[in-house]
């Protein structure tokens, strides 16, 4: 069941709380870890309640989601933009649809996804941020490339050189292990900020490369530990999703 606006200011605290250690452990400011409320499956009502308590960045798993919550603007407490993140794989087929609606795409793992997005984001004038997925964990029921190819892949976008002006390249996602234990993520951690850091390193196309797109609920104090810029988190904000009563999906 969905949280109520009080229930979720409660789970807020909590959260900003852990955040807050995880941060002074590892030597950090808050300020550098932005906290992306993961809203697949709950409602605009839920939306508008965590824009009320100072919500200003949402993510989507789907681009219909994404859509119907987000296409028209919304304007965070702080009176920013509030800003939209697509956080799961992205079929061929939706990615203008994904490209338009989002401010931040971090589930990119091909070139061919690249180069379509370049052409739906010229053709709409719009710069657009992207992050790579990497499946750190070698597991088979994750999405993203490689971990044995992830470097040879990036090297090959930065031989193109400037042929995507449309998109900031802006770091690398991954989600840690599924085996209920933080600390077995570290090791996965671990590898995407070296492999970010030494992109980051060679400016050019990666002079933007400055995020970590890693940790959720249960694993994100190893992820900030680990240098995570962004942490993904859904249930522990916004209470357990009706999976029986999606959000209206008209795909």
């Amino acid at each position: 069941m969905e949280f109520t606006l009080d229930e979720m200011r409660e789970h807020l605290a909590a959260l900003e709380a852990r955040i807050a250690e995880a941060c002074k452990i590892a030597g950090r400011s808050r300020d550098s870890v932005k906290l992306v409320w993961v809203s697949k499956f709950h409602p605009a009502e839920a939306v508008e309640n965590a824009i009320a308590l100072g919500a200003t960045d949402f993510g989507e798993n789907r681009v219909q989601e994404a859509e119907l919550k987000f296409s028209e603007p919304r304007t965070a407490k702080d009176g920013s933009r509030v800003r939209c993140h697509v956080i799961g794989p992205v079929q061929s087929n939706k990615l203008k649809k994904a490209a338009i609606v989002a401010d931040c795409i971090h589930s990119i793992a091909s070139v061919e996804a690249v180069e379509k997005l370049e052409k739906v984001c010229a053709a709409q004038n719009k710069i657009l941020d992207i992050l790579f997925q990497i499946n750190a964990g070698e597991e088979e029921t994750k999405s993203g490339l490689d971990v044995h190819e992830a470097e040879a892949f990036l090297a090959d976008l930065e031989s193109r050189g400037a042929a995507y002006p449309h998109l900031r390249f802006r770091g690398l996602m991954t989600i840690g292990k599924n085996t209920g234990v933080a600390e077995d993520s570290r090791e996965c951690f671990a590898f995407l900020r070296n492999l970010q850091q030494k992109f980051l390193a060679k400016g050019g196309v990666f002079a933007n490369f400055d995020q970590l797109s890693m940790g959720m609920t249960g694993d994100l104090e190893v992820a900030i530990e680990e240098g995570s810029t962004m942490i993904r988190v859904g249930t522990a904000l916004f209470g357990e999703r009706d999976y029986s009563k999606p959000v209206n999906d008209p795909v």
